[in-house]
């Protein structure tokens, strides 16, 4: 199970970097907390669905981006 976490943690990561965006503007376009992203980037949060389809569509992806 954690693979995932983490699969997800790296994918956040890499578009927020590609995107250059901090951790803070990409929770402010989430509509997430700072802290949180924190936690998914480093796959120590067990993300939800429906703040995957918020990261995605903050960063401009499919939520198949960020889970593959």
């Amino acid at each position: 199970m954690s693979w995932i976490l983490k699969r997800v943690g790296k994918n956040v990561r890499h578009y927020r970097r590609k995107k250059k965006l901090s951790q803070e503007k990409l929770a402010e376009l989430a509509n997430l907390h700072r802290t949180y992203i924190g936690q998914i980037e480093t796959g120590k949060r067990n993300v939800a669905l429906k703040n995957v389809a918020k990261l995605a569509k903050a960063l401009g992806v499919s939520v198949k981006d960020l889970v593959v």
